[in-house]
């Protein structure tokens, strides 16, 4: 199961009814934030997402939309005593700035923070454990920059309880079933695994694409992912904006939804001069039918 709840989805300055990027991603009880903005612990609060459940924070890049709600996130875990580690992964620099900030402020954290460098420009992993796998996603942008792409692993299979009863099968043998293993029934007849479970759910997969410009050479990395974020900070109309900016269009992340052949795009990374933000979602639509925009508070599942 993949939870992908949207914290904030607009750029560059908060305001009152837009917050910057954040999100939360829920993978087989694993929670994680994915850059932390302006506002975010605020929208965690809103969004009921307990603190104490964070074991990683990934940072694209070193844009303050990006991470500035970092240092008081990390000031309120002590707040609340928090003891358990918490891992980060950014590029270089994010270390020296929070330390920094924690000498100056005479501060210090209750619990182990373990940073995580980002230097490579090619694809790597960088988290694997017994739920998911992560790799980093070069983008191209105005400064270092990745994305992440989130892998669930594939779970046990299916125990088909009947049949598993009627061949006779002793329970303590259950778990080995699961994890796929041929096993002997009391009569010491030798069952095939495939007789007695089904297989288990596909493993659904999520790509966080932001910020970047329109780059169709990561296609192969992120082809047939459930759940696709792909920045679209300007609409068709200014895409003279995107070379300067290193930024996307609502209609670029439409074209690399449809050559990656994901199952859903959202939208997000909007620039403040839209009021309309449907227009996001129509323009990508023409090229990528299943689309949404992001907004705060709204959750994406993949069961």
């Amino acid at each position: 199961m993949i939870q992908l709840t949207i914290l904030g989805c607009h750029s560059a300055t908060p305001r009152a009814d837009a917050y910057p990027t954040a999100q939360v991603l829920d993978i087989k009880g694993e929670l994680m934030l994915i850059d932390c903005g302006e506002g975010t612990q605020v929208q965690l609060r809103k969004q009921k997402v307990k603190f104490s459940r964070l074991s990683h924070i990934f940072i694209s890049h070193l844009h303050g939309d990006h991470y500035l709600g970092l240092i008081g996130l990390l000031s309120t875990f002590s707040l609340l005593s928090r003891t358990a580690e918490l891992h980060i992964y950014a590029p270089k620099g994010l270390e020296e700035i929070l330390k920094l900030q924690f000498k100056v402020g005479h501060s210090y954290m209750s619990y182990p923070l373990i940073f995580h460098t980002l230097a490579s420009s090619e694809p790597e992993t960088i988290l694997d454990n017994e739920k998911l796998t992560v790799e980093t996603i070069p983008l191209d942008h105005r400064i270092y920059t990745n994305g992440f792409l989130f892998k669930a692993k594939v779970g046990d299979r299916k125990l088909l309880i009947d049949k598993v009863l009627d061949l006779n099968i002793d329970k303590a043998y259950y778990k080995s079933i699961v994890k796929g293993k041929d096993v002997k029934n009391r009569d010491g007849k030798l069952i095939n695994n495939k007789d007695i479970t089904e297989d288990p759910k596909p493993a659904h997969s999520y790509a966080f694409c932001s910020d970047t410009a329109f780059k169709p050479n990561i296609v192969p990395q992120i082809t047939g992912v459930s759940l696709l974020y792909h920045e679209s900070t300007f609409l068709e109309e200014q895409e003279h904006l995107c070379k300067k900016t290193k930024h996307s269009t609502a209609k670029q992340a439409g074209i690399m939804a449809k050559k990656a052949q994901v199952h859903k795009l959202i939208l997000g990374h909007f620039s403040a001069r839209y009021k309309d933000l449907s227009l996001f979602e129509k323009e990508a639509k023409v090229v990528f039918n299943n689309a949404e925009i992001a907004e705060a508070g709204k959750i994406f599942r993949c069961d």
